[in-house]
């Protein structure tokens, strides 16, 4: 069997993101514009090959004042920096349906490699002349290794934004019959 190609389905996808607040409470947010491939064999993953873009305008909080200031120079600076990418160097199997995904991720100018956790469906056949094959990923990066250092002391100490953010990604993937 040889690799499958697939297209990133955007209509079926989401990206989300949550960071801490004060300490005390999460802040969640979106990107809605993903695209991207993937090379993918189920008998033979680890040659499997993922390149993902994210437009950061579309960054949502649900507050339009946070989100502007996100897209500002104080964080992901859309003007200098309008995508984040994501390329696989490796994909480990760790059970069945269930991978370690590594790759470099390119944001606000800055590429570190970073590890997601993945769970693969298998491919169904849908109605629209497609096969689809559905992944959801998590992982955790350290905002300030790519240059997002923007953040507030508190007067009884601590920082207003916490350095971590947690990414879940929900991803449809489509290939032509």
């Amino acid at each position: 069997m040889s690799a499958n190609n697939y297209t990133i389905d955007a209509a079926h996808s989401n990206v989300k993101f949550w960071v801490r607040h004060f300490g005390i409470s999460r802040v969640h947010g979106t990107f809605s514009g993903v695209s991207g491939t993937v090379s993918y064999d189920p008998a033979n993953p680890e040659a499997t090959v993922v390149e993902a873009s994210i437009d950061v305008s579309t960054v949502n909080t649900g507050v339009a004042d946070r989100d502007g200031h996100l897209k500002s120079p104080d964080f992901f600076d859309v003007a200098t920096y309008p995508t984040f990418t994501f390329k696989s160097k490796s994909v480990t199997k760790v059970e069945d349906g269930e991978f370690k995904v590594t790759g470099d991720l390119t944001l606000h100018g800055v590429t570190k490699e970073v590890t997601f956790d993945a769970e693969v469906s298998e491919e169904v056949k849908s109605p629209f002349n497609t096969y689809k094959v559905g992944a959801s990923l998590s992982g955790k990066i350290a905002r300030e290794d790519f240059g997002l250092t923007y953040n507030q002391v508190l007067e009884a100490g601590g920082l207003a934004i916490g350095k971590d953010v947690h990414i879940d990604l929900d991803i449809e993937f489509d290939r032509p019959l």
